[in-house]
C-alpha cells in the first residue's frame, strides 16, 4: 500500500542510560500543520480501505439490530422512589427515570433532549436521601469534563448548576437536601501549567449557592493526582472521605462525626490496601476491604470507638472466601427483622449470590441466579426491608433487573427486563484454560453459534488485563454479530484484572506487566492447539489498556494473529505520563522518571518495539479526537511507525473519529465503529457468512 508520507526525525534521547528513539515526536502536536495534513491523508486512506470491505454493510445492519437491544440499570431507592436508567430499542442514550410509589414512571434526564446531536452523555447521578432532589453530571463531545446540576424531582425544576470541573465526582447528600459534599478540581489558573487534570478537592456545597462559596473540606496539601470518594450516613451524622493516588490499588480513609467537631480522623493511612467504609442504618461502621484479604472481606467496627478501627479488631461478617472474590454487598432484613447481607462473589469470572447473617453468624444460603453470568450490582433501600434488586446480564441477555426477597431467598424473580430489538443467535459457551509461559492457568470464555462447525474457524481473541478490571459475561452486540456470522469469539481473563483478587491484579502490573502479554499469547496458542482456529484465522482485539495489550502482542508476536484491532490505545510508554490522565496510571505501569521503572516500560513499549522489515499483521488503529484519557497521539505514532516498518502486504489503517471520547457514546456511533472493526477482521481472517 502507499501510505501518507510521514517524515522520520533523527531524534534520539539519552534517558537514564537508555538511548530512546522517537522519530514521530512531531505527531504528538495535533495543531502542527504536518500532523493535520498527515491525519487528513490517513482519513482518506481509512475511508477507501474500510469502505471497500465486503462485509461492512452486513455487519452494520446486524449490529444496528443487536446493539439496539435495550438496557436496564439497577434502581437506587430513596424516600420510596426508585431511580434507574433505561435505554429502549431505537434510543441513542439511556434516560434516567424515577418510579413513584404508585408505580408511575417519569423521565428526569434525557441526554437527547439536552443535545439532539447525541454528543452529550449522562456521566453520573445521585438522589438525595429523601428522594426529592437529584444531583446529576453531564459532559459533551466526549471530553468527560462533567458539569454538576441539581433538580427538583417532583417538578423537574433546575435548582443548581452548572458547576464545572466535576469529573469523577461522587456526591454525598446531607439530610434535607439543602447541602451536599462533592469533588471538584481547582481552577486552571490555580494550578501549575500542565496539571489542569489534577488537584481535586472535597467541598461542602449549599444547593443554589455559588460554587465559589463552597467550604473546603479535604485535599489541600495532598497528592495532586488523588481521586476522592465521599459517603454520608442517612442520618447525616457521619462523613467518610477516601483518597487514592491516581488508580493505585490502595487508599487512605478518614471518618468524621458531623454531630461533633466534624474533624476527619484517620481510619486508614499509608497502608497498601483498599477499604470502602460507610456507616449504615444499624449504626455500625461497615468495612469492605482487601486489607489482609486479597479476595476481599466484609467486616464491622464501631464508628464511635477508634480502638475498633484497627483491622485486628474488626468483626468479620463475610470472611474472605477461598477461590471467590467479593465484589458487592447489600444490607437487607430477614422476615423476622434480623439484619442480613446479600453478597456477590466471582468464581472464575462468573458471579454468584449468597446470603449471610449480619451478626457474623455465617452463610445462610446460596441464591440461584438465572444462569452463568454477571451481577452488575445489588441495591436495597437504605431504611431497610426484605427486598433487594439485582442487575444481571450474560452473553445472550441484555442488562436486566431481578427482585430478590427474603421470603424466598434462593431464587430472585424478574423485575424489569430490556426489550430486545432482534432475535439473538443461540450460543454455545465453553470455558477452558490456557497455560501461560510460567505455568499459570488462564481462564477463557469461548463463544460460538450453536450448530455451526467450530473447528477451525475465524476467531477474535479479546482481552484487557489491567487496572483491576474483570471481564465477566455480558451482552455484547459485537460478539453476537461475529458469532452469528460463523466466527468464534473468545474472552481471556488475564493477569492484571480482578478475576482472582488483588494478587491476580498485582501479578500483571508494574515489573510484572509482561505476564499479561504472555497470558494473551498463550491464549492464542491454546486456541490454535485445540483446533478452534489457525494463526491465519486468528485476530486479536482490545481497547485502552487492552489497546496496549494488543499493541505489545503485535510487536512481540507478529506471527501470532492475522489481524489486529487496537482501539483508543496506550502505546508510547516512555511519554504516556505527559498527556491526558497518564500521570494517574504510573502506579499501574511505572514511571519513566525512575531509571529502573523506565527499563520495565521500554521492555514492552509497543511504539519503541516496532522493527523495520518485519511482516506485521493487518492492523486497524481506532482513535477518538476528544479522548481526554488516552491521547490519540499514541495511535498516530504507532500507525506511522508500522506503516514505515512493515514488509507485509497487509494494511495498517488509522481510523479517527471526532466529537467523541474514551467513554460513553451514542448508539449510532457505536454501530459505525463496530461495523468497521468487524468487517476489517473478517476480511483478514477469512470470515464469510
Amino acid at each position: 500500500m502507499r501510505y501518507p508520507e510521514a517524515p522520520r526525525l533523527d531524534l534520539v534521547e539519552e534517558l537514564h542510560g537508555h538511548r530512546v528513539a522517537d522519530p514521530y515526536r512531531w505527531l504528538e502536536d495535533p495543531a502542527d500543520p504536518r500532523t493535520r495534513e498527515w491525519s487528513e491523508a490517513q482519513d482518506r486512506l481509512a475511508a477507501e480501505v474500510l469502505g471497500a470491505l465486503p462485509a461492512r454493510d452486513r455487519f452494520a445492519a446486524r449490529l444496528g439490530e443487536l446493539v439496539r437491544a435495550g438496557a436496564v440499570g439497577v434502581p437506587v431507592w430513596r424516600g420510596g422512589r426508585a431511580f434507574s436508567t433505561r435505554r429502549d430499542p431505537g434510543q441513542e442514550h439511556a434516560v434516567l427515570r424515577v418510579r413513584e410509589a404508585d408505580g408511575s414512571v417519569r423521565v428526569l434526564v434525557d441526554p437527547m433532549a439536552l443535545d439532539p446531536e447525541g454528543t452529550t452523555t449522562l456521566d453520573a447521578w445521585s438522589p438525595s436521601w429523601e428522594g426529592d432532589r437529584l444531583a446529576y453530571q453531564v459532559s459533551t463531545g466526549g471530553d468527560e469534563e462533567s458539569e454538576l446540576y441539581v433538580l427538583d424531582v417532583a417538578t423537574g425544576e433546575l435548582l443548581d448548576g452548572p458547576v464545572a470541573r466535576c469529573r469523577y465526582s461522587p456526591v454525598g447528600w446531607l439530610p434535607g437536601g439543602e447541602e451536599l459534599f462533592y469533588v471538584r478540581r481547582l481552577a486552571p489558573e490555580q494550578v501549575p501549567a500542565g496539571e489542569e487534570h489534577f488537584h481535586r478537592r472535597v467541598w461542602r456545597h449549599r444547593v443554589g449557592g455559588p460554587a465559589d462559596d463552597d467550604v473546603l473540606v479535604h485535599g489541600e496539601g495532598l497528592d495532586p493526582t488523588n481521586y476522592y470518594g465521599v459517603r454520608t450516613s442517612a442520618d447525616g451524622r457521619w462523613l467518610v472521605v477516601s483518597a487514592s493516588a491516581g488508580t493505585a490499588p490502595r487508599d487512605d480513609v478518614w471518618l468524621a462525626d458531623l454531630s461533633g467537631d466534624g474533624a476527619l480522623r484517620e481510619l486508614q493511612r499509608g497502608v497498601d490496601a483498599q477499604t470502602a467504609a460507610w456507616v449504615a442504618r444499624d449504626g455500625r461502621l461497615w468495612l469492605m476491604s482487601d486489607r489482609g484479604a486479597p479476595r476481599w472481606r466484609l467486616a464491622v467496627a464501631d464508628p464511635e470507638d477508634p480502638a475498633t478501627w484497627a483491622p485486628e479488631a474488626w468483626t468479620d461478617v463475610v470472611p474472605e472466601q477461598e477461590g471467590a472474590v467479593l465484589s458487592d454487598v447489600a444490607l437487607v432484613d430477614a422476615p423476622d427483622g434480623a439484619l442480613q447481607v446479600l453478597a456477590v462473589h466471582a468464581v472464575d469470572a462468573t458471579d454468584r449470590l449468597s446470603l449471610w447473617a449480619g451478626d457474623g453468624g455465617g452463610r445462610i444460603t446460596e441464591v440461584v441466579p438465572p444462569g452463568p453470568g454477571s451481577i452488575s450490582g445489588v441495591s436495597a433501600p437504605p431504611e431497610g426491608g426484605t427486598a433487594a434488586w439485582v442487575g444481571y446480564t450474560d452473553y445472550a441477555t441484555p442488562p436486566s433487573v431481578l427482585r430478590w426477597d427474603a421470603a424466598a431467598p434462593e431464587a430472585p424473580a424478574p423485575w424489569e427486563s430490556a426489550d430486545v430489538a432482534a432475535e439473538v443467535p443461540e450460543l454455545t459457551v465453553v470455558e477452558t484454560h490456557a497455560r501461560s509461559q510460567d505455568g499459570t492457568p488462564v481462564h477463557l470464555f469461548v463463544l460460538s453459534r450453536t450448530g455451526t462447525p467450530d473447528r477451525p474457524r475465524p476467531t477474535v481473541l479479546y482481552g484487557y488485563g489491567g487496572f483491576n478490571v474483570s471481564l465477566t459475561p455480558a451482552y455484547t452486540a459485537q460478539a453476537l454479530a461475529w458469532v452469528e456470522a460463523g466466527g468464534v469469539w473468545v474472552v481471556a481473563n488475564l493477569r492484571g484484572g480482578s478475576e482472582h483478587g488483588e494478587e491476580w491484579h498485582r501479578a500483571g502490573m508494574r515489573e510484572r506487566k509482561q505476564n499479561v502479554f504472555d497470558d494473551f499469547a498463550a491464549a492464542g496458542e491454546h486456541l490454535v492447539e485445540q483446533g478452534w482456529t489457525t494463526h491465519g484465522q486468528l485476530a486479536v482485539m482490545g481497547g485502552s489498556n487492552g489497546g496496549l495489550l494488543v499493541g505489545a502482542t503485535l510487536t512481540q508476536r507478529p506471527a501470532l494473529a492475522a489481524a489486529v484491532v487496537c482501539s483508543a490505545p496506550l502505546l508510547d510508554m516512555v511519554r504516556y505520563e505527559r498527556f491526558g490522565l497518564g500521570r494517574t496510571w504510573n502506579d499501574e505501569y511505572g514511571t519513566a522518571e525512575d531509571p529502573v521503572e523506565l527499563g520495565w516500560l521500554l521492555a514492552y513499549s509497543p511504539y519503541h518495539a516496532v522493527r523495520e522489515g518485519t511482516a506485521y499483521p493487518a492492523v486497524l488503529v481506532t482513535t477518538f479526537e476528544s479522548d481526554t484519557r488516552v491521547d490519540p497521539l499514541h495511535g498516530r505514532k504507532l500507525a506511522a511507525a508500522l506503516q514505515h516498518a512493515t514488509s507485509a502486504a497487509a494494511p495498517v489503517v488509522l481510523r479517527r473519529e471526532t466529537s467523541v471520547g474514551h467513554g460513553a457514546r451514542a448508539v449510532s456511533r457505536t454501530v459505525g465503529l463496530a461495523a468497521d472493526q468487524l468487517a476489517f477482521l473478517a476480511a483478514h481472517t477469512g470470515l464469510t457468512d
